[in-house]
């Protein structure tokens, strides 16, 4: 049986968002059974998990074969095992693999800044002087991924695959902002995406925890 760590309960700007969700995603699309490992904070530092995820982040996975970390490198391990994740022809896989570090590398750090300061750092004096240049880097990186989807459905030919898992995740962080308006090409990729009945079930299966373990 596979397994993926997963936190108990997270605030809720985060809920939803947490990267277990990309792989709960490859793996309900899979079609792959698996079980959550639900970690307190008190479980994050414990030499146990530090031995699976050393830097106590989740996800990690495990399978009867591998103990893996890194949200990216888990669902191409899984993206390798699945007709539904990537294509069997070289060319296809070899696109899939691209797109999924484009995701990773050339998108979600643009993502990543402007999230760290409207949710982590919101009120401190220099967010004020560099959100707007922050946000124009990100508009400008937008701008180019709203290009080279064009009008496909899924950024590799006509499947949907990994590539569109991590994409989506990294798009979505962005759900405080009503930016992706003004690219109506990547919106409706990201609704695409997000109706898609695995990627419900994924996000059900992650906000179940939160719900039973709120705090009083």
């Amino acid at each position: 049986m596979m397994q993926v760590s997963a936190f108990k309960w997270v605030p809720p700007f985060a809920q939803g968002l947490v990267r277990d969700l990309r792989v709960r995603w490859a793996l309900e699309e899979a079609g792959f059974g698996y079980d959550d490992h639900l970690l307190g904070p008190e479980d994050q530092a414990s030499p146990t998990y530090r031995a699976w995820q050393p830097f106590g982040q989740v996800p990690a996975f495990r399978d009867d074969r591998v103990e893996m970390f890194e949200s990216g490198a888990i669902v191409l391990y899984l993206a390798q095992k699945s007709d539904q994740l990537m294509p069997r022809d070289e060319a296809g896989r070899a696109m899939v693999m691209t797109w999924m570090f484009a995701a990773l590398n050339s998108v979600e750090p643009f993502v990543t800044n402007l999230v760290l300061i409207d949710l982590f750092y919101a009120g401190e004096s220099w967010t004020v002087e560099r959100r707007p240049q922050v946000e124009a880097a990100l508009r400008r990186r937008l701008d180019d991924l709203q290009t080279a989807l064009g009008e496909r459905l899924w950024f590799v030919g006509d499947q949907f695959s990994a590539a569109d898992i991590l994409m989506a995740t990294v798009l979505r962080n962005l759900r405080h902002l009503d930016i992706l308006t003004d690219y109506p090409a990547l919106s409706a990729y990201l609704e695409r995406c997000t109706a898609r009945p695995a990627f419900r079930r994924a996000l059900a299966e992650q906000m179940a925890p939160f719900k039973a373990n709120e705090p009083a």
